[in-house]
Formats: structure tokens, sequence, C-alpha cells
């Protein structure tokens, strides 16, 4: 009787077994990029293709924008960072600029320049250096490193403890659009294999805005500094 079962069993099994691969593929993922990595601190780093940018806006950002943000991007790659830091980073320059690369800054800092609005201060390189979104984004990325367990910091605090702008909470709500932004560029995804996100953006939300004002004119204080 016993061995009148094994073939039956072993037939289901040979059945079922491409059925749970496939499952497992679409559940677990079976490309080279790990689920989770642009949010988990322990997640790989992302590379973007430069010709290949989505001709679309994504998160309301496009063009030139999406361009910088895959220097952006693939600067932190070549510090090795992790796509936690790469995306910081895109944040950063979303909440310091709208990923424009500026020749102004405002009334607190008017010598301030480029995707991170870096100051004139001898810490940033030169004009050029400034001005160009991969130097720039490097420099920014030297010295987020550089800061005491940067990793696991929530995002807003870690670009802060670089920046030193005026509001620690300042870059919080840039998050979830450079999540969406170096998830569409680098192809990557946002959850486990169990659907759970690691994008959440822990604390408090902060409220206001820094330098540059959208609309304001030209070395107009901000009114946090009023």
């Amino acid at each position: 009787m016993q061995y009148q079962k094994t073939g039956p069993v072993l037939v289901i099994g040979a059945i079922l077994a491409p059925i749970v691969l496939v499952l497992s593929i679409i559940l677990f993922g079976g490309g080279s990029q790990a689920a989770a990595d642009v949010c988990s601190p322990s997640g790989g780093s992302v590379s973007v293709d430069e010709s290949k940018l989505p001709k679309v806006a994504v998160a309301s950002y496009q063009g030139e924008q999406l361009k910088n943000a895959a220097l952006v991007i693939n600067a932190g790659k070549a510090l090795g960072l992790s796509a936690r830091g790469q995306t910081i980073g895109v944040m950063t320059a979303m909440g310091e600029s709208g990923l424009r690369v500026l020749d102004y800054g405002d009334g607190p800092g008017p010598d301030s320049r480029g995707l991170f609005q870096q100051r004139d201060n001898g810490a940033w390189g030169s004009y050029q250096d400034r001005m160009s979104p991969t130097t720039s984004a490097t420099n920014f990325f030297k010295a987020l490193q550089k800061v005491s367990g940067w990793e696991k910091l929530e995002p807003t605090t870690a670009a802060h403890r670089v920046q030193r702008n005026a509001d620690p909470f300042h870059y919080q709500s840039y998050w979830p659009a450079a999540v969406e932004v170096v998830v569409a560029l680098g192809d990557v995804k946002t959850t486990d294999a169990g659907g759970e996100s690691f994008c959440g953006i822990p604390g408090e939300s902060g409220k206001g805005d820094d330098l540059p004002w959208r609309t304001a004119q030209i070395y107009q204080p901000s009114p946090l500094w009023l």
C-alpha cells in the first residue's frame, strides 16, 4: 500500500514544483536588485543609465530634474553608498533646489549654489564644484558618511546633520518623492517578500520650507529666519 501511494505523490510534486517556483519569483523577486533596497540601511547600491531616463514626469519631476537625480544616484554609487544613502541625497537636493542647479541663494545664504545649495565657505569646493551635480553630490555624500550612525537615522535628520539648515524636519516631506524617483530610475522595489514597506517616514512631519523658496524673490529671507 505504501508503494502504491508513492507514484501519485511524485506526480503531484512534479506538477506543483514549477508552479511554486514561479510564485516564489513573483513574491520574492528574481532580479539582481533585492527587495527593499531603496529603504533598507543594508540594501545594495542603485545605478542609473542616464541615457534611458523616463520621458514622463516622476513624482512631478521631469527632464533636467530627473537627469540631475540620476547624477546624484550615480555619485552615491561611485562611493559605494547603500540605496538608502543615495535616496537621502536625492531627497536633500529636492528640498534644497527642486533638483535644479541654481546659480543663486537666499537671504541667510546668498552665496549658496547648486543642487545642494552649498555655501562658499571652503567646505564644498570651488564655484565650479558646487555647480556640478556630480561633484556637489559627491561632496554631500562624503560629508554624510562622516555623520555617526547616519545609516540608521531618520532621513531628514541625516540630511540636516550635513546641511545644518534651520528646520531639521525640512526634508521629511520630500522623502516619498525621492523614493519614487529612485525606484523609477533604478528599477528597484520598496517592499520585502511579505509586502512590508521599509519606506515609512518616522518621526514628526516638519512644516514650512527652507531655501530656496519657489515663489520668492532672489535673496528673500525664509520666514523661518524671521
